[in-house]
């Protein structure tokens, strides 16, 4: 689950790390009304989306009276912004951040995620704040800090005073980088965050440590444990067919091909995706139906994947174990008849009770294409949608 840069900065703060002033704002008139009760001569009027790369498509601007908060605001707000992260559609800006300005000095970078191979939280920072880490890492790798935090001890004060030295803190600034630092990792820590990022971290004239960006996404298997962030969420700015897939604890994201897949299991997903590129063609997404599928699971899955108009064609790829192969067969039935299927199905089964399943799906009377393995039913579905 992923949140807004003000709602960040929300949780940043109750741990104790530095943001400027700001308010969220829904109109042009609450706009210009947060800048009035901020104060000062210059304003920062943020667009606020769940992607990153907002300055440079048109959706930072900096203020120098209130004509141009007005002015910016309304620019902004209703405007279908696009960055590296949207994709060419872009997405629509429904809310603002109203900043005060900062004296910016230096821009630093900061972010925590989840290492799987040493189970502990890293925490990397560089000198290069206010670029994309990707690329950073790409071209200049060795300006990339990282530091692997004991979960049992926590972000220690020498690692920390050495992160902030060696990205550029000057002496009399790092006590403050390290406060920065351990809120950083303590909101990670105890949000079950799985990013926690700060771009760009700046230094200001006067020497103070400031998240000038914040980037938070959440672990959605641990929400249960706090409602407070579950309240954050911006279904806006959500694919609606996640959303609905969602309701019935179903994985499900949509992808650019026109084929559909619905597979159980995340691993065999992936390989089912990877197996139909390798023939030439594209899914049209990801869809996990777990080890616990019902008939109504089933259909609804159905009614996701044909909701969508690039759907040519769908290919069920069924490993029964924990999921038995004859109570798929029977929700892919069930499911083919309720939303009066009219695009190629192509359907390969293994496991338990696969010969049942088999059975009820020859007996259904529906052309349903059966397959032998996965490179046989990658190729059906590729012929079938193509029309070969």
């Amino acid at each position: 689950m992923k949140i807004h840069e003000y709602q960040g900065k929300e949780i940043l703060r109750k741990f104790g790390v530095a943001t400027p002033r700001g308010k969220a704002c829904f109109s042009v008139d609450e706009a210009v009304k947060a800048a009035g009760e901020l104060g000062g001569k210059v304003w920062v009027v943020k667009a606020q989306i769940h992607a990153g790369g907002r300055g440079k498509g048109g959706g930072v601007k900096v203020a120098k009276s209130m004509d141009e908060v007005r002015q910016y605001a309304g620019q902004i707000l209703g405007m279908q912004l696009k960055t590296h992260q949207t994709g060419p559609e872009g997405q629509k800006v429904r809310r603002l951040l109203i900043e005060e300005g900062a004296d910016i000095k230096k821009e630093l970078y900061v972010g925590m995620v989840v290492d799987r191979v040493t189970q502990k939280v890293c925490l990397m920072a560089s000198s290069e704040g206010g670029m994309d880490i990707e690329e950073v890492a790409a071209h200049t790798p060795e300006k990339i800090h990282k530091v692997f935090v004991d979960p049992a001890a926590g972000l220690k004060d020498a690692e920390a005073d050495d992160v902030a030295r060696k990205i550029g803190v000057p002496e009399a600034s790092v006590p403050q980088a390290r406060s920065v630092l351990q809120g950083l990792y303590k909101a990670f820590w105890e949000t079950d965050a799985s990013l926690a990022e700060i771009n760009p971290l700046i230094l200001t004239g006067d020497g103070k440590v400031i998240a000038l960006d914040a980037k938070m996404n959440f672990d959605s298997n641990a929400l249960f444990r706090h409602e407070d962030i579950v309240a954050m969420r911006d279904l806006d700015e959500e694919d609606p067919a996640e959303i609905e897939a969602s309701k019935y604890d179903l994985s499900y994201i949509s992808l650019d091909g026109n084929i559909g897949c619905l597979v159980n299991g995340a691993g065999l997903a992936m390989a089912t995706m990877d197996t139909i590129k390798l023939f030439g063609a594209e899914p049209a997404n990801f869809l996990d139906v777990g080890g616990g599928a019902t008939t109504e699971k089933v259909t609804e899955a159905f009614k996701l994947m044909l909701g969508n108009p690039k759907v040519k064609g769908i290919l069920v790829n069924i490993f029964g174990g924990i999921m038995r192969c004859d109570t798929i067969a029977t929700g892919v039935v069930a499911a083919a008849k309720e939303v009066h299927l009219s695009v190629p199905l192509v359907v390969r089964m293994r496991g338990t009770n696969e010969d049942i399943g088999k059975q009820i799906l020859k007996d259904s009377g529906l052309p349903i294409i059966s397959a032998s393995d996965m490179a046989d039913a990658a190729q059906k579905i590729v012929a079938a949608v193509s029309g070969k």
